[in-house]
């Protein structure tokens, strides 16, 4: 198997794993789950978000596809931003329940987004 295609499903299945991690962290703040004080759950998003990134860079440099030289990557980059910050209060620094739901779609919302463009490649 090649290196880009190594990579490319360690990123996607990081993808995932984060996509269905943050949903049932979020899950877990909606049902004020004392889960979501585990340990564990504090420290496995970071490593699988950590595999992400990284994997991301290595395809960037394996593809040639990077931020600012292609419209699309750099999209992925801003939406990543966004759903960072936005996953951060839907979790951490909401200050109400309603607040931290409203950030949680967002952000859900944000990875569906990333997700797409990922999928669809857009020219622009």
């Amino acid at each position: 198997m090649s290196t880009y295609l190594i990579l490319k499903n360690l990123h996607m299945t990081c993808a995932v794993l984060t996509l269905l991690g943050f949903s049932l962290r979020g899950y877990w703040m909606l049902t004020e789950s004392a889960l979501l004080q585990k340990k564990i759950v504090k420290i496995l998003p970071h490593i699988i978000d950590t595999l992400l990134l990284l994997s991301a860079i290595m395809l960037a440099i394996v593809t040639g596809f990077y931020p600012f030289v292609f419209g699309w990557v750099t999209l992925k980059v801003f939406l990543l931003i966004a759903y960072i910050v936005l996953g951060t209060f839907a979790l951490k620094r909401g200050k109400t329940k309603q607040s931290r739901t409203l950030f949680f779609v967002a952000s859900l919302a944000t990875l569906f987004a990333i997700f797409a463009v990922a999928a669809i490649k857009p020219g622009f």
